[in-house]
Parts: structure tokens; C-alpha cells; sequence
């Protein structure tokens, strides 16, 4: 699988991000800071879905 992170890791050696790896029709997600355990992964529709959904929220007041 190729790994890539966020474009929003922050700071200190860059392992305070999720990666992501495009699967045939799913999106893998894994912490970057331990890579060795548990992969969650999803459909590619529904990861996109999220992560427009995410973009359009408004950050409370």
C-alpha cells in the first residue's frame, strides 16, 4: 500500500497525522504514530462524502 499523510500534520517530527492509502474502491486510514495496528478502511464514496461534509462545517463561535 502506498501510505501518505496529511497535508495538516503538525508540527514536532510529523507523526501527529492520519494516513491514507486509495485501495481499488476504499480509502485506508491508519495513525500514523503506531502504523503497525489496526488499518480502518472505507468506501471510496463514503470517505469522500465525509471529508466534504467535514470541509463545509462551520468551527463553533
Amino acid at each position: 500500500m502506498n501510505w501518505r499523510k496529511s497535508t495538516y500534520s503538525d508540527g514536532g517530527d510529523g507523526n501527529t497525522c492520519v494516513e491514507i492509502a486509495a485501495l481499488h474502491h476504499r480509502i485506508a486510514i491508519r495513525d500514523s504514530k503506531a502504523p503497525a495496528r489496526a488499518t480502518l478502511s472505507f468506501p471510496t464514496a463514503s470517505f469522500t462524502a465525509l471529508i466534504e461534509h467535514l470541509k463545509e462545517r462551520k468551527p463553533a463561535p
